[in-house]
């Protein structure tokens, strides 16, 4: 049997089960299965310690796990260096290696949607995906000026750092002053569920498309505001299909990874959890 598993906490609300188990069903890899772990920072390290290295392919990883895998694993690669966090431990000869595939999760949805490069952009919220973001926007060709905008702007200094590192500076300023900034291209809302909506009709009245992280409850009042518009919109589930689609590859081996039914996967169990309140 060849594993692999999910980690953070919490936990239990994560779809990678779903979308990496389609992927090997849909392969033919009826030796493979993929679990749910729930860890914290502290209990990463024993956790990787008490592993079978011939019996584990990799890991997915959420928060509060995207740093401190960086410091455990035994190779790094430039791009989770530089987006300062790692999503995903491949099991490699060497040891473990840290990924970063967040950033292919998000230019990949952006570009699948037809959203064009932007020419200026607007990030809310300074978090781990406001990085990935910032990465993601370089991958597709993105030159323009970025303005991160945060609730409090002393917390900005790892995306600060991140942007250093990429070599796309970032301006930054409180997420309250949103109304001078939103002569945009696209709008990348990483804010968590419900913090954005106070903002769903300022960004509707603009011009930009919109890249919400949100997956459930979807759409968001910014994403049917915007849509209602005529705008563009990406949802967070496309990130997150595709971030886990990379994972698949860098997992297995294997380069033609079946999105179709990963798709039809989490779509429908995003649909059986719609239907059961509290899930």
């Amino acid at each position: 049997m060849t594993r692999a598993a999910v980690l953070g906490s919490p936990v239990a609300h994560s779809l990678s089960p779903v979308l990496h188990t389609a992927a090997y069903a849909a392969l033919g890899l009826e030796d493979w299965s993929y679990g749910i772990v729930e860890c914290d920072e502290a209990g990463l390290g024993p956790f990787l310690a008490g592993l079978d290295p011939e019996e584990w392919a990799g890991l997915s990883l959420t928060m509060p796990l995207k740093r401190r895998a960086m410091e455990l694993a035994d190779e790094v690669t430039d791009l989770a260096t530089a987006v300062g966090g790692a999503n995903t431990l491949v099991r490699r000869d060497r040891g473990w290696s840290a990924l970063n595939t967040d950033v292919e999760g998000i230019a990949t949805a952006l570009t699948e949607a037809g959203v064009p490069t932007p020419a200026s952009t607007v990030v809310l919220g300074a978090g781990a995906t406001a990085a990935s973001a910032l990465a993601a926007l370089r991958e597709l060709g993105a030159t323009g000026p970025v303005t991160v905008l945060a609730r409090d702007t002393a917390r900005t200094g790892e995306v600060t750092e991140a942007a250093e590192r990429l070599g796309r500076p970032v301006r930054v300023a409180p997420l309250a002053e949103i109304d001078r900034h939103l002569d945009t291209d696209l709008v990348v809302s990483t804010l968590p569920s419900g913090a954005a909506d106070e903002y769903a009709k300022r960004i509707a009245d603009s011009r930009a498309d919109l890249f919400d992280v949100i997956y459930a409850p979807w759409p968001t009042p910014a994403a049917t505001a915007v849509a209602a518009r005529g705008g563009r919109v990406v949802g967070g589930f496309p990130m997150l299909l595709h971030q886990a689609v990379a994972q698949v590859r860098l997992m297995t081996g294997v380069d033609d990874v079946p999105v179709d039914a990963m798709r039809a996967a989490g779509e429908a169990e995003l649909v059986q959890r719609s239907a059961q309140p509290g899930v």
